[in-house]
């Protein structure tokens, strides 16, 4: 019997991510405004356009990673679980007094589900919905007769559609998509690790930044100045990253915050580990110095080999740099 886990991969599978955090930034003064906080360039973005970008502090330090979804008179922004209360009194203290922006915390009145897997698109089309946006789009389509976004992409690297929606339509959308398996909170971590999406709190901290967390895919290395822009094209011109993150295969269990090390000298740390029936996998942060995929490590009592994420993207960084 197939497993949710397996159906991702595979099939279809669906997990409902109302617990992560929606904000609606509207106002006349929204494109610049988000162009001036984050490390993507909103101001060509056009309704029905999507990104990912980051939240980063003055030192270019984490907070979230967000995807952002461009309408005709707001922006919606999705936060990683718990940040949204955060995120929202960071760009709070950025809107000045002529600034024509607002902000709303709509978490508690909307809702977030994504399916995920090769069959996805056929599900959607099955119900309907016939013109799907390509990745890095979103549009409105009527499913189970309730208004829903619908955004291609899943939050991985794996092939699916995000719908999000007010509060009252969910069990009508919930129950139209009941083809498919239902993910866990443990089937998440395992994708999540696998693909290597970095959370705050573990890959996202104010002891990491996003050239380091493999969110070079989230940057826009063009745009002019912005929060932390300073720091991060410092790092990048002068090839200034001392760390990187990578997945790691375990042969057997550690904690995250145990050390990784190499022939006997510490060289970076676990942030997050899952164990699963192919074997543990985790995720972690390695000098750069000491060597990228292929490395073989210790991590606390176990040995693990360094590898490849398909989520994270390493801009100037190539085996040589290493």
């Amino acid at each position: 019997m197939t497993t949710p886990y397996q159906a991702a991969h595979q099939g279809l599978a669906l997990i409902d991510r109302s617990h992560w955090g929606r904000i609606r930034v509207a106002g006349d003064d929204r494109m610049r405004f988000l162009h001036n906080q984050t490390t993507q360039a909103f101001e060509p973005l056009q309704p029905g356009q999507s990104c990912e970008t980051v939240f980063v502090t003055a030192t270019a330090r984490t907070i979230d990673l967000v995807t952002a979804y461009v309408e005709a008179e707001a922006v919606l922004l999705l936060t990683s679980p718990g940040l949204a209360a955060r995120l929202l009194e960071w760009m709070d203290r950025y809107i000045f007094f002529a600034d024509k922006v607002t902000l709303e915390d709509i978490s508690d009145r909307t809702f977030t589900f994504t399916l995920i897997g090769p069959q996805a698109a056929a599900a959607l089309s099955n119900l309907g919905l016939s013109d799907l946006p390509e990745p890095g789009q979103h549009s409105k389509a009527q499913l189970a007769d309730a208004t829903v976004n619908v955004a291609a992409g899943t939050g991985l690297a794996l092939p699916g559609y995000t719908l999000m929606g007010p509060k009252p339509q969910a069990n009508a959308i919930w129950s139209a998509l009941a083809d498919a398996a239902i993910l866990s909170a443990t089937d998440w971590e395992q994708l999540r690790l696998e693909q290597g999406r970095p959370l705050p709190g573990h890959e996202l901290t104010e002891e990491d930044n996003p050239l380091e967390a493999g969110l070079w895919h989230a940057i826009s290395f063009e745009k002019g100045c912005y929060i932390g822009q300073e720091t991060i094209a410092r790092l990048n011109t002068y090839q200034g990253v001392k760390k990187q993150l990578w997945g790691l295969q375990l042969s057997a269990s550690a904690a995250a915050g145990d050390s990784i090390t190499y022939e006997g000298e510490k060289v970076g740390r676990l942030t997050s580990i899952v164990e699963r029936p192919a074997g543990t996998i985790g995720l972690g942060y390695i000098r750069t110095k000491a060597g990228g995929a292929g490395l073989s490590v210790q991590v606390g009592e176990a040995s693990a080999t360094v590898v490849e994420v398909p989520y994270l993207s390493r801009g100037y960084l190539t085996s040589a740099d290493r």
